[in-house]
């Protein structure tokens, strides 16, 4: 088979694609990172076409809030999402594993303004996705491509996104005030098998030194050890270390899937990411959502 009709293939099974949804509910409940509040999390499935769509089960009247670019309220530390006073706060892991477990149509209930934290990973929400499985719809899903490079850039933080018939991910993590961080390259091609065995496990970090004060301000009031890699003189203070050598960079391509799935799209294209945390991910994905076609 010749490089032309491998693609032209690939495109055949993305055309054939359907939309899918879970076969069962699954609930959850754990404490808020920032919040510190015990929630309870309802993940329901969805009919076709639905999109991944949250609500504020606390909240009179219910309020639904669409997981779309349009609804990012602020992006210190996570993304929020807030419409007209509904908040909810720290959605990204949510959603990475959603997008990499190819889940299209999902109502997320929610009795708080954060989601649960777990362990700071994705691994709770993609193992309770495997539990319950996913039901095959019978609406095709439509994927978008990108057709010409574009990049966004502040500072020393780029982006840049390649044509390509894959949906690839490449980070370059620079901490240079941090021996243990340091610099961190990886590459991964996002899909499920990839994103559950390489990038879900990985947890958030922080350097303790420049969380210590927010921390003293009551601004993080659920974080500890059992839920971020926490590097403090240096040094990894968890007593289990590190799940991998480079978990920190995995960890940002973890919140780069949640960030860009805003999008509200299913595509392909190769992002190479230089320093970029949630508010240049979610700038970046605005300019990138205006350039995808349809394929």
């Amino acid at each position: 088979m010749t490089l032309s009709q491998e693609l032209e293939q690939r495109k055949g099974s993305l055309f054939s694609q359907r939309q899918r949804t879970l076969k069962a509910p699954i609930y959850l409940a754990g404490n808020a990172l920032f919040t510190g509040t015990h929630v309870h999390l309802n993940i329901h499935p969805a009919a076709p076409g639905f999109g991944i769509v949250f609500q504020r089960v606390d909240l009179p009247g219910r309020p639904q809030l669409p997981a779309r670019l349009e609804y990012v309220q602020a992006t210190p530390r996570c993304t929020i999402l807030g419409n007209q006073g509904i908040v909810i706060q720290t959605v990204e892991h949510l959603l990475s594993a959603l997008y990499a477990c190819g889940i299209d149509n999902a109502l997320i209930e929610i009795d708080g303004a954060e989601l649960p934290i777990f362990d700071g990973s994705a691994k709770e929400f993609v193992e309770q996705i495997e539990a319950v499985g996913v039901s095959v719809q019978e609406e095709p899903k439509a994927v978008y491509r990108l057709t010409t490079p574009i990049s966004w850039s502040q500072g020393d933080v780029h982006l840049v996104a390649l044509p390509s018939d894959e949906y690839r991910i490449t980070y370059t993590l620079f901490y240079p005030h941090s021996s243990i961080v340091g610099t961190q390259y990886y590459s991964v091609q996002v899909n499920e098998d990839s994103f559950k065995k390489e990038v879900a496990p990985c947890r958030t970090f922080c350097i303790y030194e420049e969380v210590a004060p927010l921390v003293e301000k009551g601004l993080i009031k659920g974080g500890g050890l059992e839920n971020a890699v926490i590097i403090k003189d240096d040094q990894v203070a968890n007593p289990g270390g590190l799940r991998f050598p480079d978990e920190m960079v995995r960890h940002k391509i973890l919140d780069v899937i949640g960030d860009l799935s805003l999008m509200g799209f299913s595509f392909l294209a190769h992002i190479i990411a230089i320093r970029s945390g949630h508010s240049s991910n979610v700038a970046f994905a605005k300019q990138l959502v205006t350039k995808m076609e349809i394929l």
